[in-house]
């Protein structure tokens, strides 16, 4: 009986409104697999496919996807479908304890959902543990007519630019030591474009000293650098994603610039730039013409943008591919042309590339909403609190590292997911008391010194009607740090209002708001030592987490849910879950 309820709501959920719609098929492979990087003997990962990054998925809008993931590797797993809405699939999520349980080493499951009202650049990445750093790939969703259906010139060819980072230790291990000793992981040994380093990194190791040669050596550029070979005055659109685990990244091209027509699998009025900044979680599609002098090689670069201060150490380097012109002599050994990078800590040029895209209004489509049924005022940031029971080596005088949203901190469930508990009507598993504020209102900015930063652990939720409009201001806190959260909303999108520094001011910030245009995303940079309001409607039912984006915050409890009721109808009601779903 369950078996056949659960067919007849998969059925009714992936009803595709064009004969055009397909079944797009995938087995990921979860395993051990050996690479060598930065000149050091090969490292056993944990990737999909033996491929760093994963496969990438190829949909039209209205197609349903079907992906068999094996667990090979010795750790649990889920995959989590970032920026998916999963309207009628909400138990594919995959959040480890949020909607299901993980998948154990050895055994299987089978992701189903439908791609539904987006077109764009997604991605995919583990949700278990830090092993997103590795297990990650890119979904390149185009309309259901194929390029003709660009709001922008079709361009002739389209690349895929993931940024990463990388650590020369097993991540899992690295995770494992933070918890215990209630200490931050440490930072990335080197970062990547699609799995490469490049020619920066010295092999000798850990200096990561610049090279002093005056020719650049393409045997080394073959072994650890990505390269794109262009054709002169074609025109290229970059789907780029930051992959990486907890830093931001800036992207240029030597002797190039963009056009950016799309973020987060949103359309964006075209905005001119030579510089791309994109935080973990978010994605950017930008056109790039091939127009520069074709007998020259040029660098793209990611480096880091480290908004926190203090900061707690991170690589001062950069990693870089190689652009190329197809017919340049091969004689033209010069060092590729440098692009002149932003500063790491250079809070001027993210925000105002951040804070100045805005959304291709166009028939038919989500405009924002003009009345708000609830309102909330959400800080965000670090502190302290006491050693949990199973942190063993935690120094239990001193406390550990903690971070909350409204000094409610977040730990995920163990015994049962969250979505699972809200389905079945479980009691203990959360509570529905996450405050619409702060228990009291401070400086957030600049916070007396005396201040008391201690959180406690907690699991509370925002219970929401269906199809409530929810307005959120996110105030970030200087509690320990200023450092600029990337907020991702599980299941929804939003519209960012406005943005800004210091303290949120009702009476003055609200004049700022965008109500005509406003970017759509699902992951958000809230400035560093400032505030976005973001807008959404509680339009899917089910359990949905908001949680920082840096991977060492959500297991310390930058993280709370929106539990979102069922509406009058069958389809915008929970269906029970899969009969094979994974069992904790």
């Amino acid at each position: 009986m369950a078996l056949r309820s659960w067919l007849l709501w998969l059925a009714l959920a992936m009803v595709a409104c064009s004969a055009r719609a397909a079944v797009v098929e995938h087995t990921f492979n979860v395993g051990n697999f050996s690479i060598s990087q930065l000149c050091r003997p090969s490292t056993v990962i944990t990737a999909v496919n033996n491929r760093l990054p994963g496969p990438t998925i190829h949909v039209h809008e209205g197609d349903t996807v079907v992906v068999h993931v094996n667990n090979n590797s010795p750790y649990n797993i889920t995959i989590h479908w970032h920026g998916m809405f999963q309207r009628g699939t909400q138990w594919a999520d995959g959040p480890e304890m949020v909607t299901q349980c993980p998948i154990r080493p050895g055994r299987s499951y089978t992701y189903r959902y439908n791609v539904t009202g987006q077109e764009g650049t997604l991605w995919w990445h583990a949700h278990s543990s830090m092993l997103r750093a590795t297990v990650q790939g890119a979904i390149v969703i185009k309309p259901r007519n194929g390029e003709q259906g660009y709001p922008f010139p079709k361009p002739d060819k389209e690349v895929l630019i993931m940024l990463g980072e990388w650590w020369n230790s097993n991540v899992v291990d690295l995770e494992r030591e933070a918890f215990l000793t209630g200490t931050p992981v440490p930072p990335a040994d080197a970062y990547t474009i699609n799995g490469k380093p490049g020619d920066m990194y010295n092999c000798s190791g850990r200096n990561h000293k610049r090279s002093t040669k005056k020719y650049f050596d393409p045997i080394k550029a073959l072994l650890g650098t990505f390269r794109l070979q262009v054709q002169s005055n074609s025109t290229y659109l970059l789907r780029i994603i930051n992959a990486g685990v907890n830093l931001p990244f800036f992207f240029k091209v030597a002797g190039h610039t963009f056009t950016v027509v799309g973020m987060d699998a949103t359309y964006t009025t075209p905005h001119k730039t030579d510089v791309i900044v994109v935080a973990p979680g978010q994605t950017v599609d930008a056109l790039m013409v091939a127009d520069a002098t074709p007998s020259r090689r040029y660098y793209m670069v990611s480096s880091p943008y480290e908004s926190a201060k203090p900061n707690l150490g991170f690589s001062k380097t950069m990693a870089r591919g190689v652009l190329e012109y197809a017919g340049a002599p091969k004689t033209a050994r010069r060092r590729p042309l440098m692009a002149r990078i932003p500063p790491f800590d250079d809070k001027a040029t993210a925000h105002r590339f951040l804070s100045n895209l805005t959304a291709l209004v166009r028939p038919g489509r989500a405009t924002v909403p003009l009345t708000v049924d609830t309102s909330m005022f959400v800080t965000i940031g670090l502190g302290f609190s006491a050693c949990r029971r199973e942190q063993t080596r935690c120094d239990k005088t001193q406390g550990v590292f903690a971070a909350s949203m409204n000094n409610a901190s977040f730990v995920l469930p163990t015994g049962m997911s969250l979505l699972e508990a809200h389905y079945r009507n479980v009691t203990g598993v959360y509570t529905r008391d996450f405050p619409d504020k702060p228990l009291f209102e401070f400086d957030y900015t600049n916070p007396p010194s005396s201040m008391d930063v201690t959180t406690t652990k907690s699991r509370k939720v925002k219970t929401l009607p269906y199809n409530a409009t929810v307005e959120v201001v996110l105030q970030n806190t200087a509690l320990v740090a200023r450092e600029s959260h990337p907020i991702h909303l599980h299941g929804h999108n939003f519209f960012v209002l406005a943005q800004g520094f210091g303290n949120f001011d009702n009476s003055t910030d609200v004049k700022q708001y965008n109500l005509v245009n406003p970017q759509e995303r699902n992951t958000i940079a809230v400035p560093p030592g400032g505030w976005a309001v973001i807008r959404f409607v509680a339009n899917n039912p089910g359990m949905w987490i908001m949680h920082c984006h840096f991977d060492a915050h959500l297991p310390i409890g930058l993280a709370m849910a929106f539990e979102v009721q069922n509406g009058p109808t069958l389809e915008t009601t929970l269906p029970p879950p899969p009969a094979d779903f994974p069992q904790c």
